[in-house]
């Protein structure tokens, strides 16, 4: 399967078998193998993400050519997608390297101004056959505010029906109860306003952010009522940190493939145990 694919096809396929494709953000070379070893051999298609800040740390270029790389091993189909895009020139920067789905993140704009940008990157995304997801709501830092404060930044089921109208994309992100980073204290998700917006955006697939750390059975539901994308991130680091801490405090090792192998193992498990939430097996 040489050819990275765009995420559409990835999310129709997993609609319709009632399941959601894990969303996984990769760093460094060592989390895109985890991912991909991970994915291998669960035999499942998965979305590859980065985030701004991994694209300045390691470039566009290399990037895609290492998501392509990979590609090229697997059997079941891949896609690259861009996390959080800030801005309309860096979502158009991915599609002309060769990103196959991307995300533009107006989340904090106004509505109208979000619906704008929003829309000038689909329509200059689908000219080029990438897929794209926007985001309405807001998904906060866990540090940012408390969780009963967070309601305020939920996402509501009519501006999501006038959103999805107005930019056509492919896949939304939406605010249910969900953040980034760790939690504090037990998480909880407004299922029936997911069920809400559900029903108002139709045949636009729904994206959970902030999947690491949700109890699988509150995953499970999540996607019982319409999540059809998971990302995840916040575990993964800590898998791969944790890991490669204690790699060198047990050894005076200075082989960097020596002292990195146990992090790609444990990354490779947090990423298996993510894919099967997703595809409903444990």
């Amino acid at each position: 399967m040489p050819e990275l694919s765009a995420s559409r096809p990835l999310l129709e396929s997993a609609r319709r078998a009632g399941v959601a494709v894990a969303a996984l953000n990769f760093y460094n070379a060592e989390t895109l193998i985890a991912h991909t070893r991970a994915a291998s051999a669960l035999n499942v298609s998965i979305i590859l993400q980065t985030t701004e800040a991994t694209i300045s740390y390691l470039g566009l270029r290399m990037i895609v050519n290492m998501a392509r790389a990979v590609a090229d091993e697997m059997e079941r189909p891949v896609a690259l997608h861009l996390d959080h895009g800030s801005t309309y020139d860096l979502a158009a920067r991915c599609i002309e390297h060769g990103y196959t789905s991307v995300m533009i993140d107006g989340s904090k704009l106004p509505f109208k101004e979000n619906c704008d940008v929003t829309r000038r990157v689909t329509e200059l995304a689908h000219s080029n056959l990438v897929s794209v997801e926007g985001e309405l709501g807001h998904v906060t830092q866990t540090a940012e505010i408390s969780a009963d404060d967070r309601t305020q930044f939920f996402t509501r089921p009519d501006d999501a029906r006038r959103f999805v109208s107005e930019t056509r994309v492919d896949a939304l992100a939406v605010a249910v109860g969900t953040a980034h980073g760790f939690y504090k204290g037990e998480v909880k998700l407004d299922l029936e306003r997911l069920k809400a917006i559900k029903d108002a955006t139709k045949d636009t697939f729904l994206v959970l952010h902030g999947g690491s750390g949700v109890p699988k059975e509150l995953l499970r539901r999540a996607i019982e009522c319409g999540i059809t994308k998971c990302n995840f991130g916040t575990e993964l680091k800590n898998a791969f940190t944790l890991a490669v801490k204690q790699s060198l405090w047990k050894s005076d090792e200075i082989d960097l493939r020596k002292t990195f192998s146990p992090a790609i193992d444990a990354v490779q498990q947090v990423s298996m145990e993510k894919i099967s939430i997703c595809n409903l097996t444990v």
